[in-house]
């Protein structure tokens, strides 16, 4: 009865991004298993059958039009941040100013590599490459609005309101009507991947607004969130390092195998948690406090600490302030999101522990 509700709402378009339906949930697992289906609240995105009645004459005309205004940037091309479209962006909206304990917006990234960086003395280390992909806010749910469908049990969920963020031109034409719909009130080029942000009401942001790697700082730190590589069923070895068997001595066929899993007797069975083969992957892990330690403005890229950010090389990941208390950013108060050009008119930022290879290190005096 409720999937068949499901599916009639869905058809007629009348089930939106906030909306929330009790679903039973089965098995104990449930918490643990990534989640291969859309959820019921995500809208069908791409049509079924496209341009039957077009003539060959017109989709070449609108292939052309779609590559000319829909052309999703690639990994390393520039963005062309203009000025000008800054300054006429700041002018229709300016930014509030909230303080450390309020909640800002997040942004989506790609990943798009390793980069290793050298501080002041010398020492080498191991950054992450993150791109943000021509961001845009769509919709502004408020706290008394706002009804998330799978945090039921959540304490204080009333006090933040949700921004839905927008990634990565898509060609409309292979888009439906309701999918569509969304993006009428931010009059933005419909986007490919949708993220909802739970932010508080003070620092909230118009439909429309732009989000760029100056909305971050260098210095702050940020949690990252991403699906780790999906790696199938494999054995207890590469899953968990287990030794394995001996190469002799008797040992046959046994050489990658688990062992005892469990003793008899008084509970002879198998305990929950027991490290055993199964799928590998494809969870949703959280890498907390990260350092930002260089942005660019011109590619759109920032460079986090760490090489241990979730996910294969081009993957999506999303971004947002760090929960750590003793990582928070202490200096209060703090804009929304930030449309700032450097001040040194380059497009680059460096940390101050950061060695800028485009110093000067050696001076050389003339005798």
């Amino acid at each position: 009865m409720i999937r068949g509700v499901i599916l009639k709402l869905r058809d007629t378009g009348l089930m939106r991004l906030s909306g929330s339906i009790a679903v039973q949930v089965r098995g104990k697992g449930h918490l643990n298993r990534p989640r291969i289906k859309n959820p019921h609240w995500f809208l069908r995105q791409k049509l079924s059958n496209i341009g039957g009645s077009i003539t060959s004459e017109n989709k070449v005309f609108i292939n052309q039009l779609v590559r000319d205004n829909y052309s999703e940037p690639d990994v390393f091309q520039n963005f062309n941040i203009d000025e000008q479209n800054l300054m006429n962006a700041e002018a229709s909206f300016s930014p509030s100013i909230v303080n450390s304990q309020n909640r800002r917006c997040g942004t989506i990234a790609r990943k798009i590599g390793e980069y290793p960086l050298w501080l002041n003395n010398g020492e080498k280390i191991r950054t992450t490459l993150l791109q943000i992909m021509d961001n845009h806010i769509i919709s502004y749910i408020p706290p008394e609005k706002y009804s998330p469908a799978h945090f039921p049990n959540v304490h204080n969920f009333n006090k933040f309101g949700c921004l839905l963020v927008g990634a990565g031109n898509v060609n409309p034409v292979w888009l439906t009507k309701e999918y569509s719909g969304i993006f009428q009130e931010s009059k933005v080029m419909p986007k490919k991947i949708l993220a909802r942000f739970l932010v508080s009401p003070e620092a909230a942001l118009q439909p429309g607004t732009v989000l760029n790697v100056n909305h971050y700082r260098v210095g702050e730190f940020v949690d990252v969130r991403g699906k780790t590589v999906d790696y199938g069923f494999q054995g207890v070895v590469k899953r968990f390092g287990f030794k394995g068997m001996p190469a002799s001595h008797g040992v046959t066929k046994t050489h990658r195998r688990a062992g005892n899993i469990g003793g008899g007797g008084e509970k002879g069975r198998v305990w929950p948690g027991t490290k055993m083969p199964g799928h590998m992957g494809n969870r949703w892990r959280i890498n907390k406090g990260l350092q930002v330690l260089r942005t660019n403005l011109k590619y759109n890229v920032i460079w986090v600490q760490g090489s241990a950010v979730p996910g294969a090389t081009g993957g999506i990941v999303y971004l947002y302030d760090t929960i750590l208390p003793h990582r928070k950013n202490k200096i209060s108060p703090i804009p929304s999101t930030c449309y700032e050009i450097n001040d040194n008119g380059t497009a680059d930022k460096w940390g101050e522990k950061l060695h800028n290879f485009k110093d000067i290190s050696v001076l050389f005096k003339n005798e």
